[in-house]
């Protein structure tokens, strides 16, 4: 009777303690989908707070907007081509990004490199990307008129026709509203300050990033 009692009060206390959920599928996939925002040092934000850059706004307007559910990991690196971004992008894809904001190609301009080079390189991130299942969201860049006409317009214009190649959503101009405005910019004009970060979050990426959004509860 001394053992039966025992094992009795062992079941009663099992009973109450709280019993883990096994999470759903659904669940599962909306506590891990995964924005990569890709690119050079405009998506690093060289020189302003870790918290200030744009991937870290993001996330933060995500949160505020019911989109807690998706992370934002910052893949910038200051001075990435697309020749370098090209060859770190398996490494880059085992994060296993939902969606990948790429922005690439300004320190390609500023070095001259030949427009096809880059139109290939971006082809191929972009190829790569796509074959492991993530919607891109390509940012388009412009330059300045320091390499001829010719040049400046054939960049502009390597953005619009791999977003209808590929059938990928198109930032315009990743830095409208910013470029060549003193107060967005740090000293060097290149580099967006937080307040210019703030702008390309609210007014260039997210009218073209929300619609792609899967709602928390679907």
């Amino acid at each position: 009777m001394k053992y039966v009692m025992i094992f009795f009060l062992f079941i009663t206390a099992c009973s109450d303690q709280s019993i883990p959920v096994t999470q759903t599928t659904d669940e599962k996939k909306m506590t891990s989908l995964t924005i990569l925002a890709l690119g050079d040092s405009l998506t690093e934000g060289l020189a302003v707070e870790k918290n200030k850059n744009y991937p870290a706004l993001l996330e933060q307007k995500l949160s505020a907007n019911g989109f807690g559910h998706y992370k934002v990991i910052n893949s910038g690196l200051s001075g990435e081509t697309s020749s370098g971004l090209k060859a770190r992008i398996d490494w880059v894809l085992q994060t296993k990004p939902t969606i990948t904001i790429l922005t690439i190609g300004a320190n390609d301009a500023m070095r001259g490199i030949p427009i096809n080079i880059v139109e290939q390189n971006i082809s191929s991130i972009i190829e790569q990307l796509q074959t492991n299942g993530s919607q891109v969201i390509l940012s388009g860049m412009e330059i300045y008129n320091n390499l001829g006409q010719d040049y400046v317009n054939s960049f502009r214009q390597i953005y619009p026709k791999l977003a209808k190649k590929y059938n990928i959503p198109l930032i315009p101009f990743f830095l409208a509203g910013v470029a060549g405005n003193n107060q967005l910019n740090q000293a060097d004009g290149i580099h967006p300050t937080s307040a210019g970060y703030d702008i390309i979050v609210n007014d260039n990426i997210w009218p073209v990033l929300q619609p792609l959004l899967e709602q928390p509860n679907k």
